[in-house]
């Protein structure tokens, strides 16, 4: 239950912190091209996929950044969700810390709300090159709205299913299936023999929490609702039986999944150990080209039918994807702002872009870049799922609420580390994930 406690009461502590920081930071401008002794300090997301070219590539951004202005780029990361928000508390409390924070998309409503980062104006938007350099759809969750923006697009992380072809062919599967049912199905008459239908990362603190709102958005559950939170939808239960039984009651997934994170999942589809791997973006093709399944995989937009049912529930929709990546947002404290502005520029660049791309796998923001992609046969899939991709709440709470997601998961795995499934163990667990998040999106109000 640590991540919880440790949310309780933070929206508003956030809130106000947000206020008590506009009202004593410097918003400095300075001179962009003039950055000797100074130091731009960015705080982004540990890359726990490849860790050796992340390190590579803070030093290669810094060094180009010192040779055109002078000023020197420092990178902090953070290791989990929880401690991405426990950052974002720290510096807006405190009123200094990292110039640039890359967050993921679905924390850029927590960091609007705080009012302690950069609204973008006209003239933001155009020191960075304009807001047209950007693909329109990697803005839909940038701000309330148009003219309240505080997310630049960095990264498009779309997410995606890869499968196996050669392991669905000798089984006599022509397609993956559209539906969570017909998928379970099919990782069923895939494991056998050492193998797995399906590879998980259960550790993971970023991804489970996306196959229960993709499950219950696709069953007609948004999860908020006119500020209401209705995590203990039955279909959001459904949702978790379905996840956590993959493991618990199925065996459609290797038992040490209960200890993995993304990373270790990845590896394991490109050992030829599963034959399906959900939830993962274009970053994993990096790793899986030079695997041993290279040339054996493909993607697939991953299944948008619901638990439980055999069409989209009523008023549910066909989400692929949440509306993912990773945005930059300023913070107003900032005694550089010229030269933050202008290191996002050169981010955002479409050289840039094509280096992060080839380096990382993930999705160029850049127009320019990412419509060079657009004829990758291998991208099609992803692609697609860019376009079907559906925004997470616009609200203050929402970070909590994610977390509270996630601790759910957290607190069944000494249960389906055993091989069982507690129904009214995970019953109270979602009931009290529910007074989490309404209570978050009370404090939001």
């Amino acid at each position: 239950m640590r991540v919880t406690r440790t949310l309780a009461g933070l929206g508003t502590a956030l809130l106000l912190a947000g206020i008590a920081a506009c009202g004593g930071s410097s918003n400095g401008g300075g001179d962009a091209t003039n950055g000797a002794g100074k130091t731009i300090n960015v705080l982004i997301g540990v890359n726990n996929i490849y860790p050796d070219q992340q390190r590579k590539w803070f030093t290669d951004v810094s060094d180009a950044f010192k040779k055109d202005t002078g000023a020197t780029v420092h990178f902090d990361t953070f290791a989990s969700a929880n401690d991405e928000l426990t950052k974002i508390q720290t510096s807006v409390l405190s009123g200094q810390g990292p110039d640039i924070y890359a967050l993921g998309t679905t924390f850029t409503p927590t960091a609007y709300a705080t009012k302690a980062f950069v609204e973008l104006t006209a003239d933001d938007w155009n020191a960075i090159g304009g807001r047209d350099r950007f693909v329109p759809a990697t803005l839909g969750i940038s701000g309330p709205d148009k003219s309240h923006e505080v997310g630049i697009p960095f990264a498009s992380r779309p997410f995606v299913m890869a499968y196996n072809k050669d392991m669905l062919a000798a089984a006599g599967i022509d397609k993956p299936a559209d539906s969570w049912d017909g998928l379970l199905e099919q990782a069923k008459k895939l494991t056998g023999g050492g193998k797995y239908g399906l590879a998980i990362g259960y550790a993971d603190s970023f991804d489970p929490w996306k196959f229960i709102w993709a499950m219950s958005v696709q069953a007609g559950n948004p999860l908020v609702k006119d500020k209401k939170a209705a995590l203990s939808d039955p279909s959001t239960v459904k949702a978790y039986q379905t996840y956590l039984g993959w493991l618990a009651t199925d065996k459609v997934v290797d038992p040490a999944s209960v200890g993995w994170k993304n990373a270790q999942a990845v590896a394991a589809f490109g050992q030829g150990k599963a034959a399906f791997l959900p939830m993962v973006s274009a970053s994993s093709k990096v790793t899986l080209d030079k695997s041993s399944v290279a040339g054996k995989y493909d993607y697939v937009t991953m299944p948008t039918i619901p638990p439980g049912m055999t069409s989209l529930g009523p008023g549910g929709v066909a989400a692929t994807s949440i509306l993912s990546g990773d945005n930059l947002v300023v913070a107003k404290y900032t005694k550089n702002k010229a030269l933050v502005l202008r290191l996002i520029k050169y981010l955002t660049s479409a050289e840039q872009q094509d280096s992060y791309y080839k380096t990382f796998g993930e999705l160029p923001t850049n127009a320019e870049e990412a419509k060079k992609l657009q004829s990758d046969p291998a991208l099609s899939a992803i692609v697609e799922s860019a376009s079907k991709s559906v925004g997470t709440p616009f609200n203050g709470a929402w970070s909590q609420i994610q977390l509270a997601l996630v601790d759910v998961v957290v607190q069944s795995i000494p249960s389906i580390s055993k091989g069982q499934l507690n129904e009214a163990a995970l019953n109270g667990l979602v009931q009290k994930a529910q007074s989490t998040a309404q209570s978050a999106l009370d404090k939001a109000k």
